[in-house]
């Protein structure tokens, strides 16, 4: 199981403020140098505590990269949570859904720069080891988009489309939201 799926398939963990302000340094870090030349101690350093302290709270640079990855997929969670919150038509919120996850994705300052100039560090992380995001997705979508239904596979073909158009956009622009939106009423609001 690679630490991704460990991470993503772990309990919630207990709130830990030293361990999130390690993730925070960490996301800095990353966004500042990027991944293949940030270390533990540069972490360490922006976070105000010791390598060890590092090591203890979240693990070394991969665990730190995936702690990162974890933390921002639950940050986006709560964003769509509180989209689709107001939303009652399933099909509401599925598009909702779908318009604020790829969009604020599309638009993250470190993915996107992390693409350009840091893929082959960044992708074995979204590509081989996105099974677990894949599984976060299922259950996120059958239990807080469109609870109620055999959602599932609904939520894999989400999480796949989301995948496909993040890394490889071509001329689909993800930071038109007019455009992602009407793309979702078309495309994603008749698969419910």
């Amino acid at each position: 199981m690679s630490a991704l799926a460990k991470a993503l398939d772990a309990e919630p963990l207990v709130e830990d403020p030293l361990r999130e302000r390690i993730l925070q340094a960490a996301l800095e870090q990353f966004n500042l140098i990027g991944l293949r030349r940030t270390t533990v101690g540069d972490v360490a350093r922006r976070a105000g505590v010791g390598r060890v302290t590092v090591y203890r709270r979240v693990g070394q640079k991969r665990e730190l990269v995936v702690g990162v990855i974890q933390s921002e997929i639950n940050r986006l969670m709560g964003t769509v949570r509180e989209a689709i919150a107001p939303l009652g038509s399933t099909e509401d919120r599925l598009v909702e859904a779908f318009v604020v996850g790829v969009g604020s994705m599309g638009s993250h300052p470190l993915l996107h720069r992390l693409l350009e100039t840091e893929p082959e560090d960044l992708l074995p992380y979204l590509t081989l080891d996105f099974q677990p995001i894949l599984v976060l997705a299922r259950t996120f979508v059958t239990r807080e988009v469109a609870p109620g239904r055999d959602s599932d596979l609904l939520g894999e073909v989400l999480a796949r489309l989301a995948q496909s158009l993040i890394l490889t956009p071509g001329d689909f622009q993800l930071g038109d939201e007019r455009r992602l939106r009407e793309f979702a009423r078309s495309y994603i609001r008749p698969l419910v």
